[in-house]
C-alpha cells in the first residue's frame, strides 16, 4: 500500500513537473499526439526515477558536483554555473525538502537522457535555425554559410568578404599565451562550378576525425602543419567553422611548440626539471585528446546507424563547438606553459621559480594559480635539493651555476683592496647573487641560508673540525619540497640551525683559536694598553734607537724586547701571545734614525686573519707608530725636565742672576708640551681606544654573533681609532690632523735639544766660575794677582766653538756660533734666538691645532682642544685666514717699497730671557 502511494505521489509531481515546464498550446491542448507524448515524457522519468534508486551517488554533494560541470560544460560563460551555485546555497537553507541532493540528481539524470525528435518540443531546432539562416541569406543578409543545392555563383562581393589569408594572434602577457599564427589559404576560382567547390569543403564529421590527430601536432588531410607555427586550414569552411578551428588550432600549435622545448637537451637542472614538469603536462593533455578521441569514435559509430548524418551528431553529443569547451582548460593550461617557456630562456635558477611564482602569487584566476603551483611544485626540486646540501653539509653542489650562492673563480684576478686582503677564505669564497635569490623566499631568509651554508663550509675546511659538521648534518638533514616551505616549520627550522651554527663556530674562534685573547693583546701591545712595558721598552731601546737605522740590529732589538718583557707585568700573559710579539726595522730613507723605523709587530695566523686581516695589521701599526713617537717625545721631555729640576738645585742655582730668565721661560714651556702630550695620550688611549674597545666587546660578546658581525665590528672599532685618534689625514694635506701633530712633536724635539744646549752652557759656565773662583782662592792664598792670559781667552773660544758645532750637528739645525766665534755671549745670542723662534713656532702651531678642534664636528674632539686649553691660555685663530693675511700685508709692502727684499730681524732680550724675533713654520 506504501508503495503504491509512493507511486501515484511520483507520477502527480512528475506531471505537475512537466505541466509547468512546458506551457499548455490552445491549439494542441486536445491533441492526441500531444497528450501520448506527455504521457511518454511522464512514463519515461517515472522509469529513470525507479532505475536511478539504485545508481543514487553516496556522496551528498556529488549532484551539485555534476549539475555544475555540465552547465561549465555546455556553456562558453560560467555565469549559469555561478548562477546555480547560488540557488543552490539558497536551497539548501530551506526546511521544506528533506532529499534535496536526490532531487538534483534526478533532474540531472532527465536532462542527460534522449528524447524523440520528432516531438513538438525537440532539441534540435538548428534545423529551423538553418532555414531562416536561408531566407535572411536570401533577403539580403550576410552569408556566414556555404549552400548545399545552389546552381549559381557567389556573387564576387560576398566571395571577397573572406580574407584569404587569416592571423590569429593570442594576445601575450594578458591572454598568458604565446603568439602562433593560424592561416588557411582560399584557392576557390570564380568560374568553377559551386556544386564541385562545395564537394570539396570537409564535413563537420571529416573535421572531428581529423580533429585527435592534429591537436597531437600532426598533419592531416584537414589540418596540414606548414611549420610549428603555422597550421593550414581546408581553403573554402563557412566562417563560423573557420572561427572555431581558429580556436582549436591554438592548442595543437601551442602543444607542437612545448613539445620542440621538452626535447631539447640544453639548460641546468632547474630547466630541465621544467621540462619535465611541463611533458607531464602535456601527458595529462594528450589524455584528454584520448577521451575526446574516444568520444568521436562513439559518434562515428552513431553515425554509421543513424539516417541523418547531423541529427546523429548532435545526438552524439559531439560537435566542433563542444570539443571548443572540452579543451578551453587545457588550452589555457597551454598557454601558461608557453609564457613560462617563452620567458625563461633568458632566465636561469631562482629566476625561473620566481617567473612561476609570481604566477601564483599575483594572479587573480584561481585557475592560473592552481596550474603554477601545481607546476612549481615540480620545477623548484632541483633548487631544494641543492638547499638541502648547503643547509646541512655546507657544500655547494651546484654544477649549472642556478643556486643564489655562487662561488668565486679561484683563476680570476683578486681584488686590488688591501682591506680585502687574506679574507678570501670567508668573504670571497662565496658570493651571494640577489638576482638569484627566488620569491618564494625573502632576503633576510636567504641571508641566513647563505651565512648557514658559508659557516659549515668554513668551519669543515678551515677550522678542522669536520665531525661536528658531520654529525649535525645526520641529526637534522631532512628531505626539503616546496609544500613543506609554505608552513612554518622550515622557518622554524632554519632559525634553529642559523642559531647553533653560528654560536658553533664563534666557540672555535674564542675557544680553540683565541680569536678574542689576540684582539686583547693586540689592544694592551700595539696600542701602548700596557704601560709599564711600554715604558721599559722606550727606555732600554732610546740609546739605541737615536742611532741611524741602518745600524741597528735585529738580535739588539730582539733582546730589549724580552728585558721589557721580562721586567713587566707582560711575563704574566699567555706564552702564545708573548710568542707572537717582534721587534723589527722599516727601511724607510737612507737618513732616517731607529725611532722612525722601529715598529712592534703581532703575527696573526689562520683563521684568526679573516677577522684581523692584512689590512687590519697594517692599521695597528700605523696606530702604533704614531703613538709610539708620542711616547718618545713624552720621555725625552721628562728626562730634560728631571735634569732641569734637578739642576735648579745644584748648577743652575748659582747663575740664576745671568741665565734666570732663560731657565723660567724654558720650564714654563717644557711645562706645556709635557702637558699637550699627557692630554693628547690620555685621549687616545681613554676617550678613544677604551670606548672603542667597550663597543667591540659588546658586539663580540653577543649570544646570536656571526662571524660576519665580529669583522664588521672589529673594522668599525679601527676606523674609530684612525678618525677620532687624530690619524685619519693623509701626508698630502697639510692642515690635516696628523701633519700637524707630527710637526708639533718635531718642535717639540727640537726644543728639547735647545734646551739640552742650554743645560750644558749653564754647567760650562758654572764650571768656568768654579774655575775662576778657585784660582782666586789660590791667588789670594798666594798673595799675588795674575790677570787671564790672551791664550786661555783663546783656549776658551776653541771650546765653546767646538761645543757649537757639537750642538748643531746633534740638533741638525745650523751652527749658532762660527767655528771662528770665541765669545760666550754670542752663543747664549744664538741659544735665546733658537728659543724663541721655537716658542713662537710652537705657539702658531698649537694655536692653529686647537682652532681645527674646536670645529671638528665629533664631540670628543672638540672635547680634547677643551682640556687642552682649560685655562684659555692660548688663542685659537684660522691659520689658513692668517697666512692670506700675512701674504696680503707682505704684498703691500712690497708694494710700496717696490723692490722686494727679504725682512731683517735683529734678535733682542728682555730682562726675562725671552727673544723675540722671526717665526718659524
Amino acid at each position: 500500500m506504501g508503495d503504491q502511494h509512493r507511486v501515484s505521489r511520483i507520477d502527480a509531481a512528475l506531471s505537475q513537473l512537466f505541466d509547468s515546464l512546458l506551457p499548455a498550446d490552445p491549439a494542441t491542448i486536445n491533441d492526441p499526439t500531444v497528450l501520448r507524448w506527455l504521457d511518454k515524457l511522464v512514463h519515461n522519468a517515472r522509469d529513470s526515477v525507479h532505475a536511478g534508486q539504485e545508481d543514487v551517488p553516496a556522496e551528498v554533494n556529488s549532484a551539485q558536483d555534476l549539475i555544475r560541470r555540465k552547465l561549465l560544460r555546455e556553456n562558453a560563460s560560467p555565469e549559469k554555473a555561478a548562477r546555480f551555485s547560488n540557488l543552490y546555497s539558497r536551497l539548501l537553507s530551506m526546511p521544506v525538502l528533506n532529499q534535496k541532493w536526490r532531487i538534483l540528481y534526478l533532474l540531472h539524470s532527465l536532462s542527460e537522457n534522449q528524447f524523440p525528435v520528432n516531438g513538438p518540443r525537440s532539441p534540435l531546432a538548428e534545423i529551423e535555425q538553418q532555414k531562416l539562416s536561408k531566407q535572411k541569406v536570401q533577403q539580403g543578409y550576410p552569408r556566414y554559410y556555404e549552400k548545399a543545392d545552389s546552381d549559381h555563383e557567389e556573387p564576387p562581393d560576398r566571395r571577397t568578404s573572406v580574407e584569404p589569408r587569416a592571423a590569429v594572434t593570442s594576445p601575450k602577457k594578458a591572454g598568458l599565451a604565446s603568439t602562433h599564427e593560424v592561416r588557411h589559404d582560399v584557392t576557390n576560382s570564380p568560374t568553377k562550378p559551386q556544386i564541385a567547390e562545395t564537394a570539396a569543403v570537409p564535413s563537420e564529421l571529416d573535421l572531428l576525425r581529423d580533429l585527435p590527430f592534429s591537436m597531437q601536432g600532426l598533419s592531416s588531410k584537414s589540418y596540414q602543419f606548414v611549420s610549428p607555427t603555422i597550421v593550414k586550414l581546408p581553403s573554402s569552411l563557412p566562417i563560423p567553422i573557420i572561427s572555431l578551428l581558429h580556436t582549436l588550432a591554438e592548442p595543437c600549435l601551442l602543444y607542437k611548440t612545448l613539445t620542440v622545448f621538452v626535447d631539447a637537451q640544453d639548460g641546468g637542472l632547474v630547466n630541465q626539471s621544467l621540462r619535465a614538469a611541463i611533458s607531464g603536462e602535456l601527458r595529462s593533455y594528450l589524455g584528454l585528446v584520448a577521451t575526446l578521441e574516444g568520444e568521436i569514435r562513439r559518434a562515428l559509430t552513431a553515425i554509421e546507424k543513424g539516417e541523418d548524418d547531423k541529427k546523429s551528431v548532435r545526438a552524439a553529443g559531439v560537435t566542433l563547438k563542444r570539443c571548443v569547451i572540452w579543451t578551453r582548460d587545457a588550452t589555457m593550461g597551454l598557454r601558461l606553459m608557453a609564457l613560462i617557456v617563452e620567458d625563461s630562456q633568458r632566465k636561469r635558477g631562482g629566476q625561473i621559480i620566481s617567473l612561476i611564482h609570481g604566477l601564483l602569487a599575483s594572479h587573480g584566476d584561481p585557475f592560473v594559480a592552481g596550474f603554477a603551483e601545481r607546476l612549481l611544485a615540480h620545477v623548484a626540486r632541483p633548487f631544494y635539493d641543492i638547499l638541502r646540501h648547503w643547509i646541512y653539509d655546507g657544500e655547494l653542489v651546484d654544477p649549472f651555476n642556478e643556486f643564489f650562492v655562487v662561488e668565486a673563480d679561484p683563476m680570476l684576478k683578486a681584488d686590488v683592496d688591501p682591506r680585502r686582503v687574506a679574507m678570501s677564505v670567508w668573504e670571497d669564497k662565496y658570493k651571494l647573487e640577489a638576482e638569484l635569490v627566488p620569491s618564494i623566499m625573502s632576503d633576510d631568509f636567504a641571508k641566513k641560508v647563505f651565512l648557514i651554508g658559508k659557516s659549515l663550509n668554513f668551519i669543515r675546511n678551515n677550522c678542522g673540525d669536520s665531525d661536528w659538521v658531520i654529525h649535525y648534518s645526520q641529526a637534522n638533514s631532512k628531505s626539503l619540497d616546496y609544500e613543506s616551505t609554505s608552513h612554518v616549520n622550515l622557518s622554524a627550522s632554519i632559525d634553529a640551525a642559523y642559531q647553533t651554527t653560528m654560536a658553533r663556530l664563534t666557540h672555535l674562534m674564542s675557544n680553540k683559536f683565541f680569536l678574542f685573547t689576540h684582539m686583547q693583546a693586540l689592544k694592551r701591545y700595539l696600542l701602548l694598553g700596557q704601560g709599564d712595558f711600554i715604558d721599559l721598552l722606550v727606555e732600554s731601546l732610546a740609546p739605541n734607537l737615536d742611532r741611524p737605522a741602518h745600524s741597528q740590529y735585529r738580535h739588539n732589538l730582539t733582546a730589549q724586547l724580552e728585558h721589557a718583557v721580562r721586567h713587566s707585568n707582560a711575563q704574566y700573559d699567555d706564552p702564545e701571545v708573548v710568542r707572537r710579539l717582534d721587534a723589527r726595522m722599516i727601511e724607510l730613507n737612507r737618513n732616517d734614525t731607529g725611532w722612525d723605523c722601529f715598529t712592534l709587530e703581532y703575527k696573526i695566523s689562520p683563521p684568526c686573519d679573516v677577522v684581523i686581516t692584512q689590512w687590519a695589521n697594517t692599521q695597528y701599526l700605523k696606530i702604533f707608530n704614531v703613538m709610539l713617537r708620542v711616547k718618545r717625545v713624552e720621555y725625552s721631555l721628562n728626562t730634560t725636565w728631571r735634569k732641569c729640576m734637578t739642576g735648579a738645585r745644584g748648577v743652575l742655582s748659582d747663575i740664576d742672576e745671568k741665565l734666570q730668565g732663560d731657565w723660567k721661560n724654558a720650564r714654563c714651556l717644557v711645562a706645556e708640551m709635557v702637558h699637550f702630550v699627557n692630554q693628547l695620550q690620555y685621549y687616545i688611549l681613554f676617550e678613544v681606544v677604551e670606548s672603542a674597545w667597550a663597543t667591540l666587546q659588546k658586539t663580540i660578546t653577543r649570544s646570536d654573533a656571526t662571524l660576519d658581525d665580529l669583522i664588521e665590528a672589529h673594522t668599525k672599532y679601527i676606523n674609530t681609532i684612525v678618525q677620532k685618534g687624530l690619524l685619519a689625514s693623509t701626508a698630502e694635506r697639510e692642515d690635516g690632523f696628523l701633519v700637524q701633530l707630527h710637526n708639533m712633536l718635531k718642535c717639540m724635539l727640537n726644543y728639547r735639544e735647545v734646551v739640552e744646549s742650554l743645560y750644558s752652557f749653564s754647567v760650562a759656565e758654572y764650571t768656568k766660575r768654579q774655575q775662576s773662583a778657585t784660582r782666586t782662592e789660590k791667588r789670594t792664598a798666594a798673595g799675588t794677582s795674575r790677570a787671564s792670559t790672551p791664550v786661555v781667552a783663546g783656549a776658551r773660544g776653541d771650546r765653546w766653538s767646538a761645543m757649537s758645532d757639537e750642538l748643531a750637528k746633534d740638533t741638525g739645525s745650523p751652527q749658532l756660533l762660527p767655528s771662528h766665534a770665541g765669545h760666550d755671549s754670542t752663543l747664549l745670542t744664538g741659544l735665546r734666538k733658537r728659543m724663541s723662534d721655537l716658542s713662537n713656532d710652537y705657539h702658531t702651531r698649537i694655536n692653529a691645532f686647537l682652532y681645527d678642534l674646536a670645529h671638528q664636528p665629533d664631540v670628543d674632539l672638540r672635547f680634547l682642544g677643551v682640556v687642552m686649553n682649560f685655562n684659555e691660555a692660548y688663542k685659537p685663530v684660522n691659520p689658513r685666514r692668517q697666512k692670506r693675511k700675512e701674504k696680503g700685508k707682505s704684498s703691500d709692502v712690497q708694494s710700496q717699497a717696490g723692490v722686494s727684499r727679504p725682512a731683517s730681524v735683529v734678535p733682542t732680550s728682555d730682562a726675562g730671557g725671552r727673544g723675540e724675533g722671526s717665526k718659524a713654520g
